[in-house]
């Protein structure tokens, strides 16, 4: 099976321990950067690559 591409709203709560409100609110920021810049979105989904390049994880 290939890598996952794409977090859902309980990978962000996991790695970033918050409640499943503010992991959507996150999710949805970083979704309508992407959305500016003139990339495609998926609803419930946010891409793994932007995730590590616009949040700080240890």
């Amino acid at each position: 099976m290939t890598e996952k591409k794409f977090f859902r709203v309980t990978d962000i709560m996991e790695l970033m321990d918050v409640s499943r409100s503010s992991a959507y609110k996150l999710m949805q920021k970083l979704n309508k950067e992407l959305e500016e810049q003139g990339k495609a979105t998926y609803s419930g989904r946010l891409s793994k690559k932007y995730f590590y390049e616009r949040v700080y994880i240890d």
